[in-house]
């Protein structure tokens, strides 16, 4: 049966993990007196606070007269405004964090000040050089395949028996053209509240803005068109590890550019970077991070996939369904609440482990396999890390597209539907 959404709610109005979020949310407001919401474009941030606060006033600084005001007087803005409050894209105002502070630090109460914003690159200077200690932080991502499908489970993915087992009674069989469907569509809350939405015009009209309000207006890129070409040469190394000359080169940037360029990609929530696990366990690691984009819908576009069948057989299958699963562990951890923990293996000899989870003092080795068809070749990099002295390692699962759990002599396979 599908799932009927709610244009006006992130996740429609008896999504569970809703529920979640505002846990983790109430939790964040008892203990701060400011909470800052923030993660990508159109994902949902301020639909989260005004559900589910009880927010006496609320300004958005996308209104011009507003935010000239604010510019003009932001410590009797502070001083003076009803709260609790929410202030929508606080970027814009970056001013406000320091008359925040000195009036969070007269009357300290919690869940006082409530903000959202959409890029991390420059509200993060002025949350750690004003509000540090004083501010909780929640991140936001589009739509995690858990909340698409209506699932009831809550915990961070993990590879234990006991999680498997707790999934087990909310997992929804997950057919193969409806998980790529789902890759390529991307989890953009308005596109599951409005099905009939094409892609393609979506994802156009999202990167214009994205180029327009956020990146040209606070970062100062001055060519809009080779940004745009850079945005897309990252899409094409999804899920390979980074490699910022070859990317400059195609550009035709310098390499500090395309640093730099990451970096706002990065904090306002369109890549992830998956770093290498090390430890100081040996030098023969890599120090290079892996390049995901959050979004696969976003990436299928900007790489000219249109279709779901097109990108299932494709030359970029086995790099989007990875991009998949590593966003869909993200968002297991961030919607928890929690920092995720999480790396991969990669050596000068070219072991490879795609996923390390690393909690509680132990490291939990993942495979991802585009296949249907696991085998125990698929569980040989392992033995990599079991090789290494002084680190606990629990036996290694292959995440792929095989319908159930099954328990093998290497390891565990874990079907997609269980994260």
């Amino acid at each position: 049966m599908r799932r009927v959404y709610d244009a006006n709610n992130r996740y429609g109005k008896s999504h569970l993990v809703l529920k979640l979020l505002t846990l983790v949310l109430d939790r964040l407001k008892r203990s701060f007196p400011v909470v800052l919401v923030t993660g990508a474009r159109q994902v949902g941030k301020t639909t989260l606070l005004r559900q589910n606060s009880d927010a006496q006033s609320y300004y958005t600084f996308d209104d011009y007269v507003l935010l000239d005001s604010v510019k003009q007087d932001a410590i009797g803005f502070a001083a003076n405004v009803s709260t609790p409050v929410i202030l929508d894209e606080i970027q814009y105002a970056p001013l406000l964090f320091r008359a925040i502070k000195l009036r969070v630090d007269r009357d300290a109460r919690s869940g006082e000040f409530l903000l959202t914003g959409s890029q991390q690159f420059e509200m993060m200077r002025g949350v750690s050089e004003s509000l540090a200690g004083r501010i909780g932080i929640l991140t936001l991502s589009g739509l995690s395949s858990r909340e698409i499908g209506g699932s009831k489970f809550t915990l961070p993915f993990l590879t234990t028996t006991e999680y498997l087992s707790e999934r087990q009674p909310s997992v929804s069989p997950l057919s193969s053209p409806e998980l790529w469907r789902r890759i390529q569509r991307g989890s953009m809350p308005k596109l599951y509240a409005d099905p009939e939405i094409d892609t393609q015009d979506y994802y156009s009209a999202y990167v214009k803005t994205y180029i327009e309000r956020d990146v040209r207006t606070l970062t100062q890129v001055g060519d809009e068109l080779t940004f745009m070409q850079f945005l897309t040469a990252c899409a094409a190394r999804t899920g390979a590890l980074l490699n910022l000359s070859d990317i400059s080169r195609d550009v035709n940037v310098s390499v500090p550019t395309a640093k730099r360029w990451l970096s706002i990609l990065a904090v306002s929530g369109l890549v992830y970077l998956l770093r290498p696990f090390s430890q100081n366990i040996t030098s023969r690691t890599v120090k290079t991070p892996k390049l995901y984009f959050m979004d696969t819908g976003l990436a299928a576009y900007l790489c000219k996939w249109y279709a779901p069948e097109t990108l299932e057989v494709g030359a970029m299958s086995g790099a989007f369904f990875g991009t998949y699963i590593i966003s869909e562990v993200v968002k297991s951890y961030q919607n928890f609440g929690q920092e995720p923990p999480l790396y991969f293996y990669r050596d000068a000899d070219r072991h490879e482990v795609d996923l390390i989870i690393h909690k509680d003092g132990k490291i939990y080795p993942v495979e991802i396999k585009k296949t249907a068809s696991p085998n125990a070749k698929d569980f040989k990099q392992f033995e990599t890390l079991r090789n290494i002295s002084g680190l606990e390692v629990a036996q290694g699962s292959v995440v792929c597209m095989y319908d159930s759990p099954l328990r093998l002599s290497g390891g565990n396979i874990i079907p997609v539907s269980y994260i």
